[in-house]
């Protein structure tokens, strides 16, 4: 067999584990340069240490074929959030002596599945080179779960896309046939990881120079842009308050995360319903609704506060205000959680504390499809709007032949009916995760939060959706080690392990 064909058959778990080594030489290359020898030390051991094993791993597997290829590609990536994130620890814990494994875990875990939650939240405690360590994993795992959207879960009529084609999940016309034609589970990953990095690695590298030119630090820019893309909402505090660039930088975050509503505008899998033109995509055109009415909801809400403080006559204040409760709007509902710098100016202007609940419902409707937004996902709500608005019809004009198209009919029925099923599958999620923390001498309301910022990949809302923050590193050991595994649930979805699990998949 010739290295290439051996290259292009090497699992997919040994591939992701030698491009986490030889991205850990990054934060090295970083850490030298800035004189923080034993962190680099930490780093670059770590990736020769990894890529030696994997090495090793590598040549062991190489006769390796699965014997189930649709269900390989779902067992792999389920093996991705379970290995990956132990992995991407090892330099932590070289790094930060003072610091457990699990809480390095726990850090890794949340970075990977773009949920940014941070068990490292006091001001110093991580060096630099860490907290781009923290957002270079974050981006990776936002590339990963961009490449394996079109890859894997696409074409088994999964992450969404099952409400468009309306066949059932992990299986179909197009579904495992299409994947069982692949010799390898890895040709496909490579593939379209190649067409999706330059592109993504791109604008990344595009935000990055413009929150530069816009006078940002140069580290602070890329650790944003990074967090923007991935929309994992990482940086080195919780809010974006000490952006030096202000508004403008908070606006070209803004426009960058138009990304993680509508996947139309990155290679891959174009599906039938973002073809037309960009203001008929029901993505777009429901998350402009959502936003523009939570925007107007709580301006209003701060100006009826203003007026009681007799606070209204302060124009500056109100535009601040209506910018930050604008953004606030698009980063939660993108489910990346970064904090205005602006929200608190709303607040000290109505003298009223933050809404956590609208928070909360817009994290949990979550971006767009084969995006790496989580929640439920934009185009599951409005299928099942649409289904909504017909069955209205059909009870004025029983008689009454719904319209718009065979696409349009069947997002009305099958697609409705798989997004109800998800939808039912992540309230039962919540319902079990919240009494599972709640028998861990967690308050409800606490539990509740952390349940739905694990499942939304909305980490931040730990911070913002409650009556008082909500701080990881006190919660215990065991809390830390289940809140991880309902992020890789709420990152991966609970209709792929399902189909992972199902008897159907058992067969050779």
């Amino acid at each position: 067999m010739a290295l290439r064909d051996r290259l292009l058959a090497t699992p997919l778990l040994v591939t992701l584990s030698a491009l986490s080594g030889v991205a850990m030489f990054l934060p090295a290359a970083h850490a030298t340069l800035t004189d923080a020898h034993r962190v680099a030390q930490g780093f670059f051991y770590s990736g020769m240490l990894v890529l030696i094993l994997t090495g090793m791993v590598w040549l062991a597997t190489s006769n390796w074929r699965p014997r189930n290829v649709a269900r390989s590609q779902l067992a792999s990536l389920v093996g991705a959030y379970a290995l990956m994130p132990v992995i991407f620890a090892i330099p932590v814990t070289q790094a930060v002596p003072d610091t457990s494994f699990t809480n390095a875990w726990f850090e890794m875990v949340s970075c990977f599945t773009t949920t940014g939650a941070s068990v490292y939240d006091t001001p110093g405690r991580l060096s630099a080179t860490l907290h781009l360590w923290r957002a270079t994993v974050g981006w990776l795992g936002g590339l990963f779960i961009l490449v394996t959207a079109t890859a894997i879960l696409a074409p088994m009529n999964l992450g969404g896309v099952e409400v468009m084609s309306g066949r059932a999940p992990g299986r179909g016309a197009d579904g495992l046939s299409q994947i069982t034609r692949v010799a390898d589970p890895s040709q496909r990953f490579l593939r379209y990881t190649l067409l999706l990095f330059p592109i993504y690695s791109g604008l990344t590298l595009l935000l990055w120079l413009l929150l530069m030119i816009a006078g940002e630090v140069n580290l602070l820019a890329l650790i944003h842009a990074m967090g923007t893309l991935s929309t994992s909402g990482i940086g080195t505090d919780g809010d974006l308050s000490g952006l030096r660039t202000g508004l403008v930088g908070e606006a070209l975050i803004v426009l960058f995360l138009m990304l993680a509503i509508t996947r139309r505008f990155l290679p891959g899998t174009q599906f039938a319903l973002m073809q037309g033109p960009l203001r008929r995509d029901p993505e777009v055109r429901l998350a402009t609704i959502l936003i523009a009415t939570t925007t107007a909801v709580l301006f209003f809400r701060h100006f009826i506060g203003a007026i009681e403080v007799e606070a209204t006559d302060d124009a500056a204040s109100a535009l601040r205000a209506l910018w930050g409760t604008f953004f606030m709007a698009v980063s939660f509902l993108t489910t990346t959680g970064y904090e205005s710098g602006e929200w608190a100016a709303a607040r000290s202007w109505s003298g009223l504390p933050s809404p956590g609940l609208v928070l909360l419902g817009l994290a949990i409707i979550g971006g767009g499809v084969a995006t790496t937004a989580g929640g439920v996902k934009l185009l599951r709500v409005y299928a099942l709007f649409r289904h909504g608005e017909r069955e209205l019809e059909k009870l004025i004009h029983p008689s009454s032949i719904g319209g718009q198209g065979q696409q349009a009919r069947r997002l009305r029925r099958e697609g409705a009916y798989f997004a109800w099923l998800f939808f039912m599958l992540f309230a039962l999620s919540i319902a079990v995760s919240t009494a599972a923390l709640s028998l861990m001498n967690l308050p409800f309301e606490d539990a509740l939060v952390l349940t739905l910022a694990a499942l939304s990949t909305t980490g931040q809302l730990a911070d913002l959706a409650g009556a008082a923050p909500i701080r990881y590193a006190e919660l215990e050991t065991a809390a830390k080690v289940f809140l991880a595994m309902v992020m890789v649930v709420g990152r991966l979805e609970t209709l792929a392990l399902l189909a992972l699990f199902a008897p159907s998949s058992w067969q050779r």
